[in-house]
């Protein structure tokens, strides 16, 4: 490898995922460390933000990373990555997951196997570790507050958060495709977990209080940290429901200003206190079909968040030289 003249090297975001144990992680980087003598543009993909930013921000320095393209807002990136040599790496904004042509005709496919859709909301979402802040609480929030409050409008739902019951794949897009409404917020968390030691306290926590609320365990093993980090993105799931032409009823938030309320989905308060005024909303079914085909033909259509606008950009940003994918 050493005697090949490489434009580009990418530490992607499976390698970086492994900081997640230091015992993987070490030797891994023993292998990888004969890579920071070549004088290639070295860039690095790394997600989940949150987690372990101390041996991330290592990483970057010591194997002089040239570009980092971060899924987390700028704002947060002085917080996220403080103590890396931030005068020497430049960070690019970009998203969590892409669509592709495959995908989307892979949908488009699945669809005309669908007859109808005969579920009025339908989500899937995992009860979230209390490490990741009220952000992560979100998610089971909204899973059991429509729960609750839909049936009684006589809609059909389809509503989980048991992981026997989580969906891959095809599966996951025809159930899409068989739902008029969906819900959801954006990832990330709202608590900075610079070592995992807040992680693991709380799973250390739970251990011995496994009814502890979210309030008891926060003070037990995060107090005051909370809202410190505003690390919150759009997700796949997020145009994957575009790709499906489902209705999306999201939490508040920025979702990288790609979708706007009103436009692509309808807004749920971050407080959830107009849960009635959506329901009523979803209730009524007269916005959805022109919310669905706008959200699909500004975001899926316009081909600006496929895998190939995102190697582009990359390309653009790390290789100077490199106009297009299709340069290399």
């Amino acid at each position: 490898l050493k005697k090949i003249k490489f434009d580009l090297i990418i530490f992607g975001t499976l390698f970086l995922a492994n900081r997640m144990v230091a015992e993987w992680f070490e030797p891994i980087l023993n292998k990888a460390r004969d890579l920071k003598s070549l004088k290639a543009v070295k860039i690095a993909f790394p997600q989940d933000e949150h987690a372990h930013t101390a041996i991330l921000s290592e990483f970057i320095r010591e194997f002089d990373i040239d570009c980092i393209f971060s899924v987390a807002p700028e704002s947060q990136w002085p917080m996220i990555y403080e103590g890396a040599d931030m005068t020497k790496a430049k960070l690019f904004g970009v998203l969590t997951g892409y669509l592709d042509d495959t995908t989307i005709a892979r949908i488009n496919l699945l669809g005309k196997d669908v007859n109808s859709r005969d579920i009025d909301l339908g989500y899937r979402t995992w009860r979230a570790a209390p490490s990741l802040g009220r952000h992560g609480l979100l998610r089971q929030q909204i899973a059991d507050l429509f729960q609750e409050k839909a049936p009684a409008r006589g809609l059909i739902t389809d509503i989980s958060t048991r992981r026997e019951e989580t969906l891959w794949g095809d599966a996951w897009y025809k159930f899409l495709l068989r739902c008029k409404y969906t819900m959801s917020v954006e990832g990330g968390a709202s608590v900075l977990d610079r070592d995992g030691t807040i992680l693991l306290k709380t799973e250390e926590y739970l251990e011995r209080h496994p009814q502890a609320t979210f309030a008891e365990v926060e003070e037990a093993c995060f107090p005051g940290l909370d809202g410190k980090l505003q690390y919150a993105a759009l997700s796949p799931r997020h145009l994957e429901a575009c790709a499906t032409r489902t209705c999306q009823i999201l939490v508040a938030g920025r979702y990288n200003d790609v979708l706007v309320p009103g436009r692509h989905y309808i807004e749920l308060d971050r407080d959830l206190g107009n849960i009635d005024q959506v329901l009523d909303i979803v209730k009524q079914d007269q916005a959805r079909h022109d919310i669905t085909e706008r959200a699909y033909r500004e975001i899926v259509e316009s081909a600006r968040y496929t895998y190939r606008s995102y190697v582009d950009l990359v390309l653009r940003s790390s290789v100077p030289k490199a106009e297009t994918a299709d340069d290399l």
